[in-house]
């Protein structure tokens, strides 16, 4: 059986975490052909780290054409047209950058038809994604996300900085956002791929609620999803250990993404 070849876009905390455990734990279903990032240091660091320079190319277009599956761990400012470049080379996607592609979905979701390729979006740091896509069988009245971090996690995002919202010194829990899932992709594409994820499983980005809270109590990044349909009433919360390299990011999303990369290869599939 011939090796699937896999290229990774975004040499990031993320992204070095996925290069180890494709050469680790899928040796002998995948090999990793190529990985790219626009800072040059990001993709020489992880080059060395794994002590195979010849794999840090210098564009996105040599590591596609030379992959059969492309991974984007890159950022939600680039997915999209990453994840379309991809597909226009007839090249399947796994999506890491979810918020990213949320609003153009059905570009994707079409390209890949017509080039007969395969998207993956992983579920990321949430739980309840299998069970959101079977009540979506049948009818689902409301969708619910709340998310809760410490502010250093919010570090950085132009939104709070636009609202004059001081996150330092906070001793008490804040609510930074309340309202739509596609308002709340657009203002923390950083902080919450998982409603971007949830969004796509479920009732779509226009209907799904987000309520986003900073509190300086908590050491976990914190997604609690409520759903109400004709199935009944589900409600998770995942209470999730951040990424060692990455406080933005938690530990769960990219053993998601090692899930999802299993799943490609396995004969068996377990959930829905």
């Amino acid at each position: 059986m011939k090796r699937l070849s896999i290229g990774i876009v975004g040499c990031g905390a993320i992204g070095s975490s996925l290069a180890k455990a494709i050469i680790k734990d899928f040796a002998k279903q995948a090999k990793l052909v190529a990985f790219y990032d626009l800072d040059n240091l990001k993709s020489r660091a992880l080059a060395k780290i794994l002590k195979k320079k010849s794999l840090a190319v210098g564009s996105l277009k040599d590591l596609i054409i030379g992959s059969d599956l492309v991974i984007e761990a890159a950022s939600a400012k680039s997915s999209f047209e990453i994840a379309k470049r991809a597909l226009t080379f007839k090249k399947n996607i796994l999506i890491m950058s979810v918020g990213g592609i949320a609003t153009g979905f059905s570009i994707l979701s079409k390209l890949a038809a017509k080039n007969n390729c395969k998207v993956y979006i992983p579920s990321g740091a949430i739980s309840g994604i299998d069970a959101l896509k079977a009540a979506n069988m049948g009818k689902i009245k409301k969708v619910t996300l709340t998310t809760i971090k410490n502010p250093l996690g919010f570090r950085g995002v132009e939104y709070i900085k636009n609202k004059g919202i001081v996150l330092s010194g906070l001793k008490k829990e804040a609510v930074l956002f309340s309202g739509k899932a596609k308002d709340a992709v657009r203002y923390f594409p950083q902080n919450v791929n998982v409603a971007a994820v949830l969004s796509l499983a479920g009732i779509g980005i226009r209907n799904t609620q987000v309520k986003i809270i900073a509190s300086p109590k908590v050491t976990k990044n914190i997604h609690e999803v409520k759903i109400e349909s004709s199935a009944g009433n589900i409600f998770t919360r995942t209470e999730n250990i951040l990424h060692p390299d990455n406080p933005k990011t938690s530990y769960l999303a990219v053993l998601s993404a090692i899930a999802t990369l299993r799943k490609v290869f396995e004969p068996v599939v377990i959930g829905t």
